[in-house]
């Protein structure tokens, strides 16, 4: 299975039955089609759609679409509405969990994503809303960039979408949760050893007791 598709079906079992949830441009957008299927969630776009459907299903109306501009649709029942009170949704602490890609995050918690400098700035869009508005914030990312430099660091080197807003980091080798201000290592893949991921990761991190094997 391709990297993405991996990270997103883990990520997928972080949700819970009732969640309203709010997807991330990318990465984030396959969490959907992993869902199980004994969980029901109602989907957020930021830019006015609670309901959003599946963006893998062939039912996706080409008049309609998510905050990244792709096209889809929405559940019967869903709704949409102007993003002004879309925001006041997130503001309002109304959203169970946000689900966004990363460029770095470092063991305080603090999170970029938006912009390399020097590099094109598309924008950090509802990114800075979504992470201090949501209850439960995951970062769904591959654990190095192309590159092979850590993405989980001591400290953001690039500009903070916000300061110690995660709660939780998955990658295609391991889980990791902030408990009690502690980056926390608590699954890794069964082929990944906790010596190959402090390799290629160079923010501090402790090992939690009941250390588990990603599913």
């Amino acid at each position: 299975m391709e990297i993405k598709n991996r990270i997103a079906r883990r990520v997928a079992q972080e949700l819970h039955d009732g969640d309203i949830v709010n997807l991330g441009a990318g990465l984030p957008t396959l969490v959907a089609q992993y869902l199980p299927d004994n969980i029901d969630v109602l989907f957020h776009s930021e830019n006015g759609i609670l309901g959003l459907c599946d963006n893998s299903l062939d039912t996706q109306d080409p008049d309609l679409t998510n905050a990244a501009g792709q096209p889809c649709s929405i559940i019967p029942g869903g709704a949409t509405f102007d993003s002004a009170f879309s925001f006041s949704l997130i503001r309002g602490g109304h959203l169970d969990t946000c689900i966004l890609g990363g460029l770095e995050v470092d063991q305080q918690g603090n999170f970029a994503n938006w912009m390399i400098p020097e590099k094109m700035k598309p924008g950090m869009g509802g990114a800075m809303d979504l992470v201090t508005g949501t209850k439960n914030v995951i970062v769904a990312m591959e654990h190095c960039t192309k590159a092979g430099k850590a993405k989980i660091v001591r400290q953001c080197q690039f500009p903070l979408t916000a300061a110690k807003c995660v709660s939780t980091i998955v990658t295609e080798l391991a889980v990791f949760r902030f408990i009690d201000g502690q980056l926390t290592l608590v699954e890794h893949t069964a082929d990944t050893d906790i010596a190959t991921i402090k390799a290629c990761t160079e923010a501090e991190f402790v090992v939690a007791d009941g250390l588990q094997k990603m599913p």
